[in-house]
């Protein structure tokens, strides 16, 4: 199978002005069509440096696609890049001239500026891609097995041509058949480090892949497979996604597009609960995620006056306010060193109370004090269901 390199193009997102979004749209196309990416760049606007990248890559991959640097300014210096790289002259094309002309006019302007001419320009023998929602041309250029592609840094620009042209293009140049599946499963309440403990053999594996992402109290399992197929690939996964669950068990929440908010109300739902939640320290982002999860939430209180021994007397009011059976408090004093959390879980059958330390940055530790909440509510909702 070929494999590839992305190449995004752009002294903003080097200045951090922009963020790049494209590679991971990229990637991720690729990963459909089962083509192996290893590495990707980002360069700012040099032409003598993104030659020298693109050579690079073409060294290593049979496919290198740019993204940026083909706009109408003097900054625009991919065209140049890739003419150097693949040791061409550049050239004027005027049958795409007219046809950038025709685009501008849909625009409203009559008279393109002289430096639009610049769109015109491509290398010598490079296969033009017309661009059906904006001015800057896209193009390929082929050598020997290998080619580039290069791309507008504009997303929707950018992913019309690479669905619309692109992938039909490299379908048929590398009789593309392979597919790669993957399958996310969600861990709660179990750390990084002793999930790699319990699953490391699995880890070495060569098809399908595991690997773990960690964030703030929650850990991705991604178990990755290549196959003719979909439902070939499905196969390879589903004994290795059977025994990543049978070794954690309970702390997998989910998989793929679930999240813990909506996995929690359901399970509260199935148990005919309505929740509230009561936090002094998190952020109104976690709190937000919750309200917009589903059904089932009766009401969410945000407090400054908290204090941690009052902690469930103040929730179980609120719960008798709202006529609740379920509810969350949580109370969490965030500083650099000093990230203490008081939690406390009230339902129909019990009350658990917990206190944890995060020795984290305490923005993290907003993230994982709501994730570690929730996750607690989960469980004990769960069980409640047996």
């Amino acid at each position: 199978m070929p494999s590839a390199e992305i190449i995004t193009i752009g002294t903003e997102l080097l200045l951090g002005e922009k963020t790049d979004t494209n590679t991971a749209h990229i990637a991720r196309t690729l990963r459909a069509l089962g083509i192996d990416l290893y590495r990707t760049t980002t360069i700012g606007d040099n032409v003598a440096r993104i030659a020298e990248a693109i050579r690079e890559a073409m060294q290593r991959a049979d496919i290198v696609i740019t993204t940026g640097g083909l706009g109408p300014t003097v900054d625009d210096p991919t065209r140049e890049a890739v003419a150097q790289a693949v040791g061409v002259q550049t050239e004027f094309r005027p049958d795409l001239w007219e046809k950038i002309i025709a685009r501008i006019a849909q625009y409203g302007r009559k008279t393109p500026g002289k430096n639009q001419k610049r769109q015109a320009v491509v290398p010598q023998n490079a296969l033009v891609l017309e661009n059906p929602v904006g001015t800057a041309p896209a193009f390929i250029v082929e050598q020997d097995g290998g080619c580039v592609i290069s791309l507008p840094g504009v997303p929707r620009e950018m992913e019309t041509l690479l669905s619309d042209a692109v992938v039909p293009y490299l379908q048929k140049r590398y009789n593309l058949n392979d597919v790669i599946a993957v399958r996310v499963l969600h861990v709660a309440g179990m750390g990084e480090g002793t999930i790699d403990e319990r699953i490391a053999d699995l880890e070495t594996l060569s098809n399908p892949t595991v690997g773990l992402a960690a964030h703030s109290g929650v850990v991705d399992v991604r178990i990755a497979a290549k196959a003719p197929s979909q439902e070939e690939a499905d196969r390879l996964i589903a004994p290795v996604e059977a025994e990543v669950r049978a070794r954690l068990g309970q702390a997998i929440f989910g998989a793929d597009d679930d999240t813990l908010e909506a996995v929690t109300l359901r399970r509260l739902q199935e148990n005919g609960w309505r929740l509230v939640f009561l936090a002094q320290g998190l952020d109104a982002e976690e709190l937000q995620r919750l309200e917009e999860a589903g059904e089932g939430l009766a009401a969410i209180e945000r407090a400054t006056d908290l204090h941690p021994e009052a902690l469930e007397a103040r929730l179980e009011a609120l719960r008798q306010r709202h006529q609740a059976q379920a509810a969350i408090g949580v109370y969490l004093r965030s500083a650099v060193g000093d990230n203490l959390l008081h939690a406390v879980i009230l339902t129909p059958e019990d009350t658990l109370k917990k206190k944890r330390t995060y020795g984290g940055h305490p923005h993290n530790a907003r993230r994982w004090a709501y994730h570690l909440a929730l996750n607690w509510m989960r469980l004990q909702a769960e069980q409640s269901g047996l």
